[in-house]
C-alpha cells in the first residue's frame, strides 16, 4: 500500500476471531451499559457502543464462508446476497435517528456514485426504523441504493452477519468480496468517502 493510501486508512484493528459463537447486537444510539445481546434477543433497542471508525481487514485466505442474507426493503421488494453475488458489495448498518449515520450518509452517497458504475453493489441494513422513517432519510440524503428493514422479527440479516464478524455498533460498514465474504469492517462513522474508497479499491484489486 502506498503512503497516500495508508494515510486514508484510520487504523488497522486486530484480526478478529472468526466463527464467533457470541452474537452481538447492533445497538441503538441511546446511551447506557446494558447487556446488548440480551436486549437484542428480547427485542430491546437501548444501549450504545460507540465505534471509533477503526478498520479491521481480513486477508482472503482467512475469510470465512460467504454471508447468506435476505430481507424486505423499504420499497417492499426483496434484496439479499443472491443479488450481489459476483460483485464487491458495501453493506451499511444504520438507522435514521443515529447522528453518526446521518453524518456519514453523504460519504456513502458519494461512494455509491463513484463505484456503482464499476459494478460495486451497495445495500443498507436499517436496524430500528419503520418504513416511513427510512424512506424520509433516503430522500433527505439522496440515497439511491436499497435498505433492508431488519428491525422486526428475528433480525435475520444482523444475525447472518454477526455469525461471521462482530457487529457491535451503529453505524458499521462492511465491504464484501465478490464471493460474498467479509473483507473489511469499519466500526463506527466513516472517516470520509476516501476511507471507504480505499477499502473498495483494495477489494476490487483482488480480481
Amino acid at each position: 500500500m502506498s503512503a497516500a493510501r495508508a494515510r486514508r486508512r484510520r487504523a488497522a484493528g486486530p484480526l478478529i476471531a472468526l466463527g464467533l459463537a457470541l452474537v452481538l447486537p447492533l445497538a441503538a444510539c441511546s446511551g447506557g451499559n446494558d447487556d446488548l445481546a440480551s436486549q437484542w434477543n428480547a427485542g430491546g433497542d437501548t444501549g450504545y457502543i460507540e465505534g471509533d471508525g477503526a478498520t479491521t481487514s481480513i486477508p482472503p485466505e482467512l475469510r470465512t464462508d460467504p454471508v447468506d442474507f435476505s430481507g424486505t426493503t423499504e420499497s417492499g421488494g426483496t434484496f439479499g446476497s443472491a443479488d450481489t453475488l459476483g460483485s464487491v458489495t458495501v453493506v451499511n448498518f444504520w438507522y435514521a435517528g443515529c447522528a453518526p449515520c446521518r453524518a456519514e450518509a453523504p460519504d456513502l452517497v458519494a461512494a455509491y456514485a463513484e463505484f456503482a458504475p464499476r459494478g460495486v453493489a451497495f445495500v443498507g441494513v436499517n436496524t430500528r426504523d419503520q418504513v416511513a422513517q427510512a424512506a424520509q432519510f433516503s430522500e433527505e440524503f439522496g440515497v439511491e441504493y436499497p435498505s433492508i428493514m431488519d428491525s422486526a422479527g428475528d433480525r435475520s440479516v444482523q444475525r447472518a452477519f454477526a455469525g461471521q464478524i462482530p457487529l457491535n455498533a451503529v453505524p458499521t460498514t462492511l465491504v464484501l468480496d465478490a464471493e460474498g465474504r467479509v473483507a473489511h469492517r469499519v466500526l463506527g462513522r466513516l472517516a470520509g468517502e476516501s476511507q471507504l474508497a480505499t477499502l473498495v479499491e483494495e477489494t476490487l484489486a483482488e480480481g
